[in-house]
């Protein structure tokens, strides 16, 4: 990637983690796991997964990188850890779409507080891609917000914010690596999960889709989430979020009969084309 630009290597990276997170919610699904086992697993394999692999690639300067992480560190961790927590909890008390389209308001959250903390007020692309996305999101939760799901929809909301937070914190800290963080957030959430768990037990199916859960959708993703903001800012790598808003019902849908709306498909047909444009401008112009 040495020869790409900043805009580039950071599109790539958010691109091919939100594909990667795309099947999560059918992952969840499908488990027979309850809640608090899954949020339990969700962190303590992704946690010494990545810090395997961190620890072979940085041996001790790992926990350096840690320590210098500062209070950006500290926020990045709350967050993360807030945001893993509530994003499986929201898909198990609501719709799976109407989760993903909680956090489809990431971006619009992102460019405000980049706007506010950061003096990274968004081009007019980023806005109006936002404006365009935000209103097919409200237009897919239109319907769906009569199905009454508040708790998960307000558990996905808080997942929205926490992404949002998180990847400004990243952005403001481009010279330090927040990845550390995020491992020691992961232990926080399987160390929060064990007050609440009841079974520790991974059965039939489960013994194989609890860790492809955990490695392809969870660990993979939050290394290269992590990385993203440091190269492109933070409303537009929670853009390529709203990739999840369409695909990840749509993986619900074709495995488990769980049929999004008409309003979900032609919203996320919107959505996917918006992203496409705008990151099609973004990367030429670079």
């Amino acid at each position: 990637m040495k020869n790409f630009t900043d805009q580039q290597k950071g599109s790539l990276l958010a691109f091919v983690a939100v594909m990667f997170i795309t099947p999560d919610s059918l992952f969840i699904r499908l488990s027979n796991l309850d809640t608090w086992g899954l949020v339990f697993y969700r962190g303590v394999i992704p946690f010494f997964a990545v810090l395997f692999v961190m620890l072979i690639i940085y041996k001790l300067n790992f926990f350096k990188m840690l320590l210098s992480s500062g209070y950006h560190g500290l926020i990045y961790i709350s967050t993360f850890s807030v945001t893993n927590i509530t994003f499986v909890v929201s898909i198990q008390n609501t719709n799976v779409a109407n989760t993903l389209v909680m956090i489809a308001t990431a971006p619009m959250l992102s460019a405000i507080l980049g706007a506010t903390f950061l003096k990274e007020p968004p081009d007019k692309k980023t806005w109006i891609s936002i404006i365009i996305t935000f209103l097919a999101i409200i237009y897919i939760f239109f319907d769906s917000i009569k199905l009454g799901n508040f708790y998960g929809d307000i558990l996905g909301f808080i997942t929205a914010i926490g992404l949002a937070v998180g990847a400004v914190t990243i952005r403001s800290a481009r010279s330090k690596n927040l990845v550390p963080a995020a491992v020691v957030g992961k232990l926080f959430v399987a160390v929060f999960a064990l007050f609440f768990i009841e079974s520790f037990d991974l059965e039939n199916n489960d013994l194989i889709i609890v860790p492809l859960m955990c490695i392809l959708c969870v660990a993979i993703p939050f290394v290269l989430v992590t990385i993203a903001p440091r190269f492109i800012p933070a409303a537009e790598v929670n853009l390529f979020f709203l990739l999840e808003t369409i695909i990840g019902p749509i993986w619900v849908w074709l495995i488990i009969k769980e049929q999004p709306s008409i309003e979900t498909l032609q919203g996320g047909v919107i959505i996917i084309a918006t992203i496409a444009v705008h990151s099609f401008l973004k990367i030429k112009n670079s």
